[in-house]
């Protein structure tokens, strides 16, 4: 059992990460973090050095806590979405976190697509979260 969290480099995904981790601190479990990269887009080095930093800051929290994590690089995903569900079902997570970005309010009426199948397929709970002002 863990908590399965969908990184991206920008505030949603920061955002999503920082929760996932605090979360598998208070529940005590192995953090799994899914990183997709959608077919042929590179990491250019600002990007690559948010997320270690933001990863580095997550395992300090999750190691002083005593607690696994395992960073899953998922280059050329075609569906972001099934990358999450499928690491929740091989890993039996009891938690997926993902980051949700500020709409309009015409926006609000359609979720992401991949949001919307991730709420949909998990098989389990999803803790949507927001980026802090």
């Amino acid at each position: 059992m863990g908590i399965v969290v969908g990184y991206v480099a920008n505030p949603e995904g920061r955002s999503a990460l920082q929760s996932a981790g605090a979360a598998a601190v208070r529940l005590g479990v192995k953090l799994v973090v899914v990183h997709s990269r959608r077919f042929g887009k590179e990491v250019d080095a600002d990007e690559g050095k948010l997320l270690e930093a933001v990863h580095d800051s997550v395992r300090e929290q999750l190691s002083a806590a005593g607690l696994g994590h395992e960073l899953r690089e998922v280059p050329d995903s075609e569906d972001p979405a099934e990358d999450l569900i499928t690491a929740a079902e091989e890993t039996q997570a009891s938690l997926i976190v993902i980051g949700l970005r500020r709409r309009t309010p015409v926006g609000k009426l359609i979720l992401g697509a991949s949001a919307q199948r991730i709420l949909l397929d998990a098989p389990c709970p999803v803790l949507a979260v927001k980026p802090e002002d």
